[in-house]
């Protein structure tokens, strides 16, 4: 017996199940969260404008798809940097899944791999690491909330709950 699998305009597979604030799927008919589109070219600055506006609304997942746009399309020299913030946002959404080992483990992950950028585009990378290895710390200590909005980082600046 075959199954027909889902596909976008372009032929490639994809599931159409909906899905929820943290990418996972539910059931058909179900009502989800909007997928971001793939491919966005957007600047740095709607990069990060963009990803902590889904950090805030508890859609880590989301922000991860649009610092993966970053790291696709932007330059080469920073694909470090933006595949280290698409870590950050899928350890919060491993967090908010309650997979608290991978979401310390991509936290620390994501925290070494910006930590050779100063500062660009008005991030905070010092603060942002200080953040991921906070949250790391308490997550593997399981004293801190899973609910993602109330993990998310300032991005530049002023990190989290309780000046975190």
């Amino acid at each position: 017996m075959s199954t027909q699998r889902d596909r976008d305009d372009e032929g490639r597979a994809r599931n159409a199940r909906p899905r929820d604030g943290l990418g996972r799927p539910l059931p058909y008919g179900a009502e989800g969260v909007e997928r971001q589109p793939e491919g966005v070219e957007r600047s740095p600055q709607e990069t990060v404008r963009e990803a902590q506006h889904l950090l805030d609304e508890g859609m880590p997942f989301h922000a991860h798809e649009v610092f993966e746009d970053a790291w696709k399309t932007g330059p080469p020299e920073e694909e470090g940097l933006w595949r280290g913030m698409a870590q950050l946002a899928v350890g919060v959404t491993h967090a908010g899944r309650g997979n608290l080992t991978g979401a310390a483990s991509l936290l620390r992950r994501g925290a070494e791999n910006i930590a050779a950028y100063q500062d660009p585009h008005e991030l905070d990378i010092g603060g942002i690491r200080r953040w991921a290895e906070d949250l790391a710390v308490d997550l593997e200590k399981g004293t801190e909330s899973r609910e993602p909005a109330s993990l998310a980082p300032r991005l530049r600046g002023e990190h989290g709950p309780a000046g975190r």
